[in-house]
């Protein structure tokens, strides 16, 4: 049990980390490239990305982080370490909260994004554009903010658990 304990807050806060990596480097390199190039170019490799991010590392990270910290309160609660309990479920919270704006905001818009077809098919391309990329960078801001917040939660957590 010790080492149960030892390794899943660990494994939370890599997950953490990984999970707001992606976040943040979307916020902060690929959104603003993409911003350099013109409309039709950004669809096709949005529509590519949302493609390729479908893989089994991405959903080990995407849903293995919350599953981790929300393992992770349990473990420290049922030890008696309240204060990390609670700091991981603010982290755990955090981690939900992301999960949600993914599932409302982001995920929506690239399936809209999808629907419009290839690229070199879309009949007004600024428009999709204009529909798809200030709202879900909005929201993408949003995730790793949360994200981040959950990555401080989780590491002070294992510091006073």
């Amino acid at each position: 049990m010790q080492t149960v304990l030892a390794v899943v807050p660990v494994v939370s806060v890599v997950l953490t980390g990984l999970f707001a990596g992606l976040f943040f480097a979307f916020s902060v390199a690929v959104m603003p490239g993409l911003r350099r190039v013109g409309d039709r170019v950004m669809i096709e490799t949005m529509q590519g990305i949302n493609v390729a991010i479908l893989n089994p590392l991405f959903a080990l990270v995407f849903l293995g982080a919350p599953v981790a910290a929300l393992v992770t309160v349990v473990l420290y609660a049922t030890g008696g370490a309240w204060a990390a309990a609670g700091w991981a479920a603010v982290a755990a919270a955090a981690l939900v909260a992301v999960l949600v704006v993914t599932f409302a905001a982001n995920i929506p818009r690239n399936n809209a994004l999808e629907e419009a077809g290839p690229a070199e098919n879309v009949a007004d391309p600024a428009a999709v554009r204009g529909a798809f990329e200030t709202v879900w960078g909005r929201w993408n801001h949003v995730r790793s903010w949360l994200s981040a917040v959950a990555l401080v939660c989780g590491v002070v957590a294992v510091g006073v658990g």
